[in-house]
């Protein structure tokens, strides 16, 4: 059981190093975007592993919370490089229905 946790593990850190490498040399904004959001689903699942092995049941929710943060600022980023300008992506929105 131990040999197949350290090889998730290690395919884990293998998967965030190149998302990483993606963020830092993306050729476009997107690429660079879904970078970090892979990254951010990685930490997410290097948390859940932590927790497996601690056996802390508590940090499922710092994993949770992570995966809201990350998937909320994902989406704030992908408004932002679209519209621009957040203030007025709203009011866009609105007006133009």
């Amino acid at each position: 059981m131990t040999t197949v946790l350290v090889i998730t593990t290690l395919a884990v850190l293998a998967t965030m190093g190149l998302a990483l490498a993606r963020a830092l040399l993306g050729p476009t904004v997107y690429d660079r975007i879904v970078a970090v959001n892979v990254f951010g689903t990685k930490t997410v699942l290097v948390v859940a592993l932590i927790t497996y092995i601690t056996g802390h049941a508590d940090l499922i929710d710092v994993a949770l919370v992570y995966a809201l943060i990350n998937f909320i600022a994902i989406v704030t980023v992908l408004k932002l490089v679209k519209m621009r300008d957040l203030a007025k992506a709203g009011e866009q929105d609105i007006t133009d229905g």
